[in-house]
């Protein structure tokens, strides 16, 4: 907190006042500011993190974001390759969940879908190894956005674990994230972000 940060006067919730969430409203402003570095300071997380595969999972964000962005994919989808696995420090169990909730207020409902399900499509690479249904995703067949995650999983996300790869540098992607991150598409705070 800074020395000089307004600050609301309840102690309960029900007790709050216009007043105090007219404080709130500009505090929530001024933090939302901020976000895209926390995105960015908790995707370096992932710098070092290997678990067992070939790359560390910043540089498979970053190889799976540039395969996307090489075939011409927009800024928005390009972020969404690039956070996909932004949840796996916080959601080892639910990883693509994190990415997809954090993703959610800025990215269309095709996006959002692609990457709240890629671990379930990922998985037809790999579930068979594990004694696991790799045709889970067959659940979703008759989704609209079942072929774009299934493509985004085959092109980018699959191919993503080359160690002998060049990938683009995280500074690159920094000006999207800023980007997608700018205004939010959908909340039930976007007016509050609107002031």
């Amino acid at each position: 907190m800074t020395k000089h940060e307004a600050r609301a006067n309840f102690t309960n919730m029900a007790d709050s006042t216009q007043d105090d969430w007219r404080i709130l409203g500009t505090e929530f402003v001024k933090f939302t500011q901020g976000l895209p570095d926390r995105v960015l300071a908790h995707l370096k997380l992932l710098d070092g993190d290997c678990g067992g595969f070939p790359v560390d999972r910043l540089t498979h964000s970053l190889q799976t974001a540039t395969l996307a962005h090489n075939d011409g994919r927009d800024e928005e989808y390009v972020v969404c390759a690039l956070l996909h696995d932004i949840g796996d420090t916080l959601g080892s169990y639910n990883h693509p969940d994190i990415a997809a909730a954090i993703l959610k207020p800025f990215v269309s409902e095709e996006n959002h879908w692609m990457v709240e399900k890629h671990g379930i499509f990922q998985g037809y690479y790999f579930f068979h190894h594990v004694g696991m249904n790799r045709d889970m995703r067959e659940a979703f067949r008759d989704h609209p956005h079942f072929a774009r995650t299934e493509e985004f999983c085959a092109r980018f996300d699959g191919p993503a674990f080359d160690a002998k790869a060049e990938h683009r540098p995280l500074a690159f992607f920094e000006p999207m994230v800023r980007g997608v991150f700018a205004q939010p598409k959908k909340s039930i705070y976007t007016a509050v972000a609107a002031r």
